[in-house]
């Protein structure tokens, strides 16, 4: 996969937004990358892989954890599963799937509901607990995340993992997209506080664990090839079909119209909601995802332009408003158009 670069200074506004959060959060390390119209117009590194005297520098094969990023990758193992037949509908019950769960708790939860964080399940003591009906809420919990690996890896036969494989990081030539168990040269150092509740350690490379770690310039490509709905080079490398389902609005009809919005995990803009983690600026039909590190992937189809930025900051510091800084940050990217 060959993106030309054409580095400017249209978007110096959004490098020095980026820098500035980097400062904010206490990062070691951070970096942008934008795609406009078919080429790299920025492009960014700095900083270094840990806080230690001989820290590796922050470069391009640099691959930074991305938490809840990873999501946009089981959305589409799930979105694959879909477009194959081996899930029948979203709507489908849960408990059509899963046959070793709580059948009265989970009651009518769907597959949509799972993917648009509107379940209303979460989990305490490993039990499975209800906080609202489901498709009459919105709440961010991983217990939905847990249960769609689930059912990828029961209908198919095949992990989140080995399905991004076969479908996209092999034909694309992937070489920094990956899940990893041990610290290696490439993976940059993950800065946290030592009794972070969120942070997990448990291990596995088939897709459903909170391992990932993904390069800037593969993050941006990442979006790039849904910008393109799988179409580079000349051809059709990833399914279409695949691509548009993942990102197009999937959430039930809420009673509050403010809460955000999402396609197979995907933030999406669609219709007015107050409460969206989307810049106010970015137009309509954009999709973002972002994770607890605070990296995150924004697409802009109405622009051609596919925005990144990667940071080593696991959680936040006490001046951090995230949901503050994440509008800015695609507000500072529309700016600049």
């Amino acid at each position: 996969m060959i993106i030309n670069k054409a580095v400017n200074n249209q978007f110096h506004s959004v490098i020095s937004h980026v820098k500035n959060t980097s400062t904010i959060l206490d990062c070691s390390g951070s970096s942008m990358m934008i795609i406009h119209k078919d080429q790299i117009v920025a492009e960014e590194y700095w900083g270094s892989h840990s806080t230690s005297r001989h820290a590796r520098p922050i470069q391009e094969d640099s691959q930074f954890h991305v938490a809840s990023v990873r999501k946009s990758y089981i959305g589409f193992a799930v979105a694959y599963a879909v477009q194959n037949g081996y899930i029948k509908s979203i709507d489908d019950a849960v408990t059509n799937y899963l046959e070793d769960i709580n059948h009265e708790r989970l009651g009518e939860t769907t597959i949509r509901h799972l993917l648009t964080h509107t379940h209303g399940l979460t989990m305490n003591d490993g039990k499975i607990l209800r906080e609202f009906a489901p498709g009459q809420s919105w709440a961010y919990r991983d217990i939905n995340i847990d249960f769609l690996t689930q059912i990828v890896k029961i209908t198919t036969g095949k992990t989140v993992a080995q399905i991004l494989d076969e479908q996209v990081f092999t034909p694309l030539g992937f070489k920094e997209t990956g899940w990893h168990d041990d610290p290696k040269e490439q993976l940059v150092e993950v800065m946290r506080q030592a009794n972070d509740k969120f942070w997990s350690t448990s291990k596995g490379t088939d897709g459903d664990q909170k391992n990932m770690y993904v390069s800037t310039r593969e993050l941006a490509y990442w979006g790039y090839v849904r910008l393109k709905q799988g179409f580079i080079d000349g051809k059709q490398v990833v399914p279409e079909d695949i691509l548009k389902l993942a990102t197009t609005l999937q959430s039930p009809i809420l009673l509050d119209k403010d809460l955000p919005q999402n396609g197979f995990l995907w933030f999406v803009k669609e219709l007015p909601a107050a409460k969206t983690e989307i810049g106010h600026l970015v137009p309509k039909g954009s999709y973002q995802i972002l994770g607890y590190t605070n990296v995150a992937l924004l697409v802009i189809p109405e622009h051609d332009l596919v925005a990144v930025r990667m940071f080593n900051r696991y959680g936040s510091t006490p001046t951090y408003d995230y949901l503050s800084d994440i509008r800015a940050f695609g507000d500072t990217v529309m700016g600049c158009l």
